[in-house]
């Protein structure tokens, strides 16, 4: 695991773009096609940005797979992350093939059991992650599940995760905020080749102290990416501010 800390969210967000981008041209160099995850909130804004201008990547070479999303929320709604990664990323470069969740699929279990089936068949070459304010990793809140298999599970999503959706400012109240999700688990996480994490802002810095230098375990869920040799830290200086000396 390597930590890289930045004067500005933007300064961040390029750095991590320039990673993501580079891990995608080495795949498809290696192999002829690049299979990434992508991840939503407002802590991937700059990075994706940065990312959608990178150069060099020939994105119809890649595939796309999407690493939560909301159960019984439909495209439409603004805090749909199938919404936001299609106006941030998708309509931007478009990726060759896109697997988006359906969270508002009749049969959400169904739904998983779709997915598990497609990704079982790529290997990821690169996953694009942050950190939650509760130390979750993609929606997998405290106390994550380190050991089960399925690459897409159903999760319930804890208080202090809803809160963290409603101060973002995607609902308008917290009982507008979906209990449950489908997300991507620790383990199929933990699979891909390379890990970029990009979290940005002051609220995240006590779950960025605890989850970085702290014991693995899942009361901290995105601690797991201390034991990934190819994670790679993208912060700001806020969301650093609590790290024993920080890099500069």
């Amino acid at each position: 695991m390597e930590i890289h800390v930045f004067p500005t969210k933007e300064e961040m967000g390029r750095a991590a773009a320039e990673k993501a981008a580079e891990s995608l041209r080495e795949a498809i160099a290696r192999k002829g096609h690049a299979t990434f995850v992508a991840a939503t909130g407002a802590s991937q804004f700059e990075f994706l940005d940065a990312l959608a201008s990178m150069p060099g990547v020939d994105w119809a070479k890649t595939t796309m797979f999407h690493l939560d999303e909301y159960i019984g929320l439909p495209e439409t709604h603004p805090a749909s992350f199938r919404r936001y990664l299609k106006e941030r990323l998708v309509d931007r470069v478009h990726p060759g093939t896109v697997h988006f969740i359906q969270g508002d699929a009749p049969d959400p279990k169904a739904e998983c059991e779709r997915l598990n089936r497609l990704i079982s068949q790529y290997e990821i070459d690169v996953a694009f992650v942050g950190i939650g304010e509760n130390g979750h990793l993609a929606f997998n809140d405290p106390p994550a599940d380190f050991e089960v298999e399925d690459p897409y599970i159903i999760v319930e999503l804890d208080e202090k995760c809803r809160r963290q959706q409603l101060g973002e400012g995607w609902f308008a109240s917290l009982d507008e905020v979906p209990r449950r999700a489908i997300s991507m688990s620790i383990k199929q996480i933990m699979k891909s080749h390379t890990i970029v994490c990009t979290v940005p802002d002051r609220r995240k810095a006590e779950a960025v102290r605890d989850c970085l230098t702290g014991e693995v375990t899942p009361l901290h869920p995105a601690s797991i990416l201390q034991t990934h040799d190819r994670t790679y830290i993208f912060l700001d200086v806020e969301a650093a501010s609590l790290l024993p000396n920080r890099e500069k």
